[in-house]
């Protein structure tokens, strides 16, 4: 079966359930994407990876990178290999020295991965025919390493525009000393449209 390269294009509060966010993969080159579902604890070790923050201490996918690397393990590339009742079932596929090994995963936690080595992100037609969503031929794809969209909803973008740059420094400092990456990649981005 053909697989078809994927990349991260956005990461948004979800709107279809409460407290749980979308991670937004666009076909490479390609007008598909592949909107998926993930609790809020993997967005955010999807958001840290793809801004390139360095918390104090490592999450639990710097940690498994950390391990992976000791032990000589590089992740080659994931797979998005099959959807079932809307669940989407992935797999690491993991090169050492010796042996290729396939490790089944959650796909959030093979996303989170995935940004941290660096690898490729694939799925198959059938997956991206029965779940992705095509896009209009006007509409633009991201091209490869174009910044991701960390969206808010409409009522946070509104309360952070409502604040002063000193408000806005204050609340950053919080929210990262809360670890709350998500929160602050978005108070960044409005400190960034005011300069």
């Amino acid at each position: 079966m053909k697989k078809i390269e994927l990349e991260i294009v956005a990461l948004s509060h979800s709107i279809t359930q409460t407290h749980s966010y979308a991670v937004v993969l666009g076909e490479t080159n390609g007008l598909r994407r592949l909107p998926i579902v993930i609790g809020g604890f993997e967005a955010q070790a999807i958001a840290v990876a793809l801004e390139n923050m360095h918390p104090s201490r490592p999450l639990t996918h710097d940690l498994m990178k950390n391990f992976m690397n000791a032990f000589g393990v590089e992740l080659q590339e994931i797979i998005i290999n099959d959807l079932q009742e809307g669940i989407f079932y992935s797999k690491l596929i993991c090169f050492t020295a010796n042996d290729t090994v396939e490790i089944d995963s959650r796909t959030s936690d093979a996303l989170a991965l995935a940004v941290r080595f660096g690898c490729p992100i694939y799925t198959y037609e059938n997956i991206l025919e029965s779940a992705g969503i095509a896009m209009e031929d006007g509409a633009t794809p991201k091209n490869k390493g174009e910044a991701v969209g960390i969206e808010e909803t409409g009522s946070d973008r509104d309360d952070l525009s409502s604040l002063s740059v000193e408000s806005l420094q204050l609340l950053l400092n919080e929210v990262l000393d809360a670890e709350d990456y998500i929160r602050a990649i978005a108070i960044r981005d409005e400190l960034n449209k005011r300069k």
